[in-house]
């Protein structure tokens, strides 16, 4: 479907970053039918949900969660599943999806599960695997060229990298601190991938975490010899209210009272499942709000409050 003029392909997406791909290339009107992660833009909540969750999500703890995955990955089982007949019925001519992590997201091995019964004309498969900036931009294209928008694609990923180097523009020259980012909060895991890219981009420094690497697992203690200046949390997933009472449970931990960021107040959180877990279109609003928290009196867009909050709230 290299053609842009070629008939308009019905389009079904089960990863959340590329529904917003497809949103951002002004295409979300070929979707059909979406992933349980995908809420973003709202209007798509209207959509088929054709996955689920097979732990329980709502009211679990970082900890319970992380403990029934790895009770799943050990028995050798799939973490998500897919409902294969409805997805069947919509008639797909592209299902977008991912080979990176199996415990994030409906994984491309969870996807030839369900269309191994399928006979006839198949839907393509497009499967993403980024793992630093490049492959953000690259999947863009990627999923842009399989829906025949090759050009929207091209124009989205110039205002994407425009967009970045006026942040990086912004704090040039300015002194860059440590911020430890979390990326789950038990056991703490920070991250790697795009994120010491984009912290970078942003004026600081990942004490954390190889760009393209996987991320990395921390102990509280690591956290304290690296002693960060500023503490993010944007745990995979979750959104800003659903972070909080865990931070709270952590202000008795004795190492993490006595970390630099806690004694200064310079902990935030944010929105992690919004922006900091999703390589799409939104990438350049969580390195806007990584400039914003590192360097406010230059960098200020306005997230302040709605992606992120200053804790103690």
């Amino acid at each position: 479907m290299s053609s842009e003029s070629q008939t308009q392909p019905r389009v079904i997406s089960l990863i959340a970053s590329a529904t917003e791909i497809l949103h951002g290339l002004g295409a979300g009107n070929m979707q059909v039918a979406r992933s349980h992660e995908c809420d973003y833009p709202p209007l798509i909540l209207d959509l088929p949900q054709l996955t689920r969750a097979k732990f329980k999500v709502h009211g679990a703890t970082s900890a319970e969660i992380d403990r029934s995955v790895k009770g799943l990955l050990e028995q050798g089982l799939a973490v998500y599943e897919v409902d294969a007949d409805r997805m069947r019925a919509l008639e797909p001519d592209v299902i977008l999806t991912q080979d990176q992590c199996e415990v994030c997201a409906v994984s491309l091995a969870d996807v030839e599960r369900a269309l191994c019964t399928w006979t006839g004309s198949a839907a393509r498969i497009v499967s993403l695997r980024p793992h630093t900036l490049a492959d953000v931009y690259a999947d863009i294209e990627t999923v842009a060229d399989a829906i025949g928008r090759a050009q929207a694609g091209r124009d989205l990923v110039r205002s994407m990298q425009s967009r970045m180097a006026e942040i990086a523009a912004t704090v040039e020259g300015r002194s860059r601190p440590k911020l430890g980012f979390v990326e789950w909060i038990e056991p703490p895991m920070s991250g790697g991938h795009w994120m010491p890219e984009i912290i970078s981009i942003a004026g600081g420094i990942s004490p954390f975490g190889v760009s393209g690497q996987n991320s990395p697992w921390v102990s509280w203690d690591d956290m304290a010899a690296a002693d960060p200046d500023i503490l993010l949390v944007a745990p995979c997933g979750y959104d800003i209210a659903t972070s909080l009472p865990e931070l709270e449970g952590l202000r008795s931990h004795a190492v993490f009272k006595t970390l630099r960021a806690v004694r200064e107040g310079r902990i935030f959180v944010a929105d992690g499942n919004a922006f900091f877990n999703r390589p799409g279109p939104r990438i350049v609003e969580s390195t806007e709000i990584l400039a914003e928290i590192m360097h406010p009196d230059v960098s200020t867009y306005g997230h302040l409050g709605e992606a992120y909050v200053v804790w103690p709230t």
